[in-house]
């Protein structure tokens, strides 16, 4: 029996105001190019591209206070909120194409907002070299993108942490990340403190990718929302160049596979971001088709016909 999903909506956030490196902004075409829309619409999906989104200009400025461009961060993540909770609103499933992951922090805002005004419960899959859980007192760069989990938890600028209007906007037993593989050392410090659900790479190695979506997975019921945030360096850079932030031994073709077939399986998917395609950094449009591909076995593309 093949899943139904609820209709969707994509919107572009053409955007690097977050990272360390020029090009995410040129991620949300990147994807388009490759075929998103097209590829989604194959599958039987109802799916309307509301184009991109308008915020300010990224200035490429040296940290202030701890924080790069966080005037900027703090507008593209309003309108982020504003377009994924009209969706939300409509009944229609957003789908956020980046720009860099510190919009995370607006889209799953968003979703938190839905989340308690159904009453219903969220978890968020966040698929990632990183944790992002840096503050501006342990990063000397001060770029966003490496923040937007903490900020959801409540730690950061208010600006940020309170930016849906609920601080925190989530609690950190709501994510589970996976992939992850490059952790800076006060960053493991606060992320053990703070008991974040981590599977990394050595994880995976250990006991396979079936059982870590498995267990990222447990718990999700019919009142569950599942938010997927899937930034690219999860993959290893070998398949997936075309990134800001590459780290070397990430997740391989086959287990992307597995980790968005059985997210499809679970017929939980409810909102989903797609960061982190720099397409000044790719050979071809490589990335990006290999993203759309990967979105495509999210939305149920299988070998087989399965029940």
């Amino acid at each position: 029996m093949q899943q139904t999903y609820s209709p969707v909506s994509i919107f572009g956030v053409p955007t690097d105001v977050g990272a360390g490196r020029r090009g995410a902004s040129m991620g949300p075409e990147g994807l388009r190019v490759a075929g998103l829309v097209e590829a989604l619409r194959a599958r039987g999906v109802d799916v309307d591209d509301l184009g991109d989104l308008k915020g300010p200009k990224n200035p490429w400025a040296g940290p202030r206070d701890g924080y790069r461009h966080l005037d900027e961060v703090v507008a593209w993540n309003r309108v982020v909120l504003e377009a994924s909770s009209a969706e939300l609103a409509r009944g229609r499933m957003p789908i956020m194409l980046g720009g860099d992951h510190c919009l995370a922090i607006g889209s799953i805002a968003a979703v938190a907002n839905h989340c308690r005004a159904t009453s219903r419960k969220l978890r968020v899959l966040w698929l990632d070299a990183h944790t992002d859980f840096n503050t501006s007192q342990i990063t000397p760069s001060g770029n966003v993108h490496g923040m937007p989990v903490a900020c959801l938890c409540g730690i950061g600028p208010a600006a940020l942490t309170g930016i849906g209007g609920v601080t925190p906007s989530m609690q950190v037993a709501q994510f589970r990340q996976i992939g992850i593989r490059s952790v800076d050392p006060d960053e493991k410090r606060l992320v053990k403190a703070h008991g974040l659900d981590i599977y990394d790479m050595r994880y995976i190695d250990e006991v396979g990718m079936r059982r870590v979506v498995e267990e990222a997975l447990d718990g999700l019921d019919d009142d569950t929302h599942l938010h997927v945030s899937f930034d690219v360096d999860v993959l290893d850079p070998t398949i997936a160049p075309g990134t800001g932030t590459p780290v070397p031994g990430g997740i391989n073709y086959r287990e992307a596979q597995l980790v968005m077939e059985m997210i499809a399986d679970s017929g939980r998917l409810g909102s989903l971001d797609i960061v982190e395609v720099n397409t000044a950094l790719d050979q071809g449009n490589t990335t990006a088709e290999l993203a759309v591909d990967l979105v495509e076995s999210l939305f149920g593309k299988s070998t087989l016909m399965r029940d």
